[in-house]
């Protein structure tokens, strides 16, 4: 399995980070990729991304890290990009109106130019989306091409939320949110296809059930996994090796 979605550089995990990996490890979760956060998180996530070699790492700015000073913030993300250290996607980018609609406007431009930069390099995108489905798509379909492709990460949106996604060459990143009893993401997995999927954790964040409210870490993946086994009445290796495949194209490894 692969864990396309995981913030394992977070304080959360200081005092157990190589126990947490080595239990990845055993559940079966072979690479990790890491989408960056602000400046805060360049220097942590590239050092735990030099230190193993089935960790990979992302460059972007996060859309609620988008502020007054995005600009600088935008510049730190060119250079790194810019430099010879190899980025897998720029990730993760979007809107996020759930905290703090005030700076719509600056997250719908970082959110433009982050895409453009991905795909003059090449790269695949990684999105964040949080009550902002309309102006996430308004921005995306913009930029729709043959050169826009990556992950719709943590979807929690509709079956035409879902379809309008696909065509805009994108995967759905799904994580712990399908094993929720009352989430109704499960509903919507259920009418799409394994091959339209990747696995995910978002950890610290989103735990699945059993650990839902407790801290989330890449092992836990398996039981995403094992949801969509469950509700594409599929074999879990075969959901195993569907999404692990997606999730290698996606990021050229």
């Amino acid at each position: 399995m692969i864990d396309t979605h995981t913030h394992i550089y977070l304080n959360q995990f200081t005092d157990d980070r190589k126990e947490m990996l080595d239990r990845a490890q055993e559940a079966g979760v072979r690479e990790l990729f890491l989408p960056n956060i602000d400046k805060e998180s360049i220097a942590p996530l590239k050092a735990l991304a030099d230190e193993y070699a089935h960790i990979y790492p992302m460059m972007g700015l996060h859309p609620s890290h988008v502020k007054a000073d995005y600009e600088e913030e935008l510049a730190l993300v060119w250079q790194e990009l810019d430099s010879d250290y190899k980025y897998y996607a720029v990730g993760e980018i979007g809107i996020d109106l759930y905290w703090d609609k005030s700076y719509l406007k600056e997250q719908q431009d970082a959110f433009d130019r982050q895409i453009k930069k991905a795909k003059a390099m090449g790269l695949p995108i990684v999105i964040h989306c949080r009550d902002a489905f309309e102006e996430t798509f308004e921005v995306l379909e913009a930029n729709r091409g043959d050169d826009l492709r990556g992950i719709f990460h943590c979807f929690t949106g509709n079956l035409e939320q879902a379809h309008q996604a696909l065509s805009l060459n994108l995967k759905l990143g799904i994580g712990g949110v399908v094993t929720f009893k009352n989430g109704g993401l499960d509903k919507v997995v259920a009418e799409l296809k394994t091959e339209d999927l990747v696995l995910e954790t978002d950890a610290p964040f989103l735990a699945p059930k059993p650990f839902r409210g407790k801290r989330n870490e890449p092992s836990y993946v398996q039981y995403v996994a094992q949801k969509i086994a469950d509700l594409h009445e599929r074999p879990l290796a075969e959901v195993d090796q569907i999404t692990t495949a997606n999730a290698r194209n996606i990021f050229g490894i």
